[in-house]
């Protein structure tokens, strides 16, 4: 493994848009660079370095291909004030990440407010209905846009991630009728049941569907459970590797309290509280678990989050 400073310098000059020479890289360039970029946030995670600004802002916003912030119709959308799911948001955002204590030190609950007031008048404007966005402001959205107020520096900057994240990457998981969660609890199963059968037949027999155990952390990407350092770990590889991987993480760590699930009469009460996050060893189990999984089923896996 490398020294921390040195991967963070790695990292630093890939990310930079200049090559040494001074010119604008290629497209080959790019797209090797992208390649590095992944390989060391799978293998090593982002480095942190000491007096140096986190890299996570920039390779979130590469991964989600954020590049331009339109700040006019962020304090435009900010500035219209309480939308038509007020009530819901504020219902919603006073218990966001309730006992993270880091999190409420950093991000007050006036800016989730916020930026979710601004999403939903983003989303209701015309030029957002003639597209025909089947989503709107629903349950968890508070949490999904917590690690991004949490990481980016600058409220504009975790709004234009949460916008490009809910609208691109995971669209049908905020459906009013979470078509997508739903789906990806589906497949949960299914995977489950292909991966580790006695495992699944264990939970089956005790009538635990992923819908009644799972629904928390297919819902928010496992942000719902901390702690929220781990959470973003676990992102950075999501981010770089496919939302839809998150189905795949959640089995990890099942697979973590296997022995634990099976030897209990009672699975249900070790699953109603999973066990505090641990990214490098579920992104690890995470990526053996793919290879195990038929093309086909993987296909559905990869779509879900975002094809009807």
């Amino acid at each position: 493994m490398a020294p921390q400073a040195d991967l963070y310098d790695t990292l630093s000059a890939l990310l930079n848009p200049l090559s040494l020479a001074g010119r604008h890289r290629s497209t080959s360039e790019i797209s090797d660079g992208l390649k590095k970029i992944r390989r060391i946030v799978l293998t090593e995670g982002i480095p942190e370095a000491p007096n140096k600004p986190s890299l996570r802002p920039k390779i979130w916003k590469l991964m989600l291909k954020v590049d331009n912030l339109n700040a006019e119709d962020y304090l435009r959308w900010v500035s219209m004030g309480p939308s038509s799911d007020s009530h819901k948001i504020k219902n919603d955002t006073f218990r966001t990440l309730a006992t993270d204590t880091q999190f409420k030190g950093k991000v007050k609950e006036d800016m989730l407010i916020r930026l979710l007031e601004a999403f939903v008048w983003k989303i209701t404007s015309s030029e957002m209905e003639d597209e025909g966005q089947p989503f709107k402001y629903v349950q968890g959205m508070n949490v999904l846009s917590a690690p991004f107020l949490y990481a980016m520096p600058s409220q504009l900057e975790a709004f234009a991630c949460f916008s490009t994240f809910i609208e691109n990457g995971c669209p049908l998981y905020v459906q009013p009728s979470l078509k997508g969660v739903h789906e990806g609890l589906k497949l949960l199963d299914k995977c489950l049941e292909i991966v580790d059968r006695e495992l699944y037949d264990k939970l089956y027999s005790k009538n635990l569907k992923a819908e009644i155990y799972a629904f928390p952390s297919v819902m928010t990407l496992c942000a719902c459970t901390p702690p929220l350092e781990e959470v973003l770990k676990l992102w950075d590889f999501l981010l770089a590797f496919g939302l839809h991987l998150n189905v795949l993480c959640v089995i990890a760590q099942l697979l973590l309290m296997r022995q634990e699930l099976m030897d209990s009469p009672s699975p249900m009460k070790i699953l109603r509280t999973f066990p505090p996050l641990d990214a490098r060893p579920i992104i690890g189990i995470t990526v053996a678990l793919v290879k195990d999984i038929p093309e086909d089923l993987y296909r559905e896996l990869v779509n879900h989050p975002f094809v009807p």
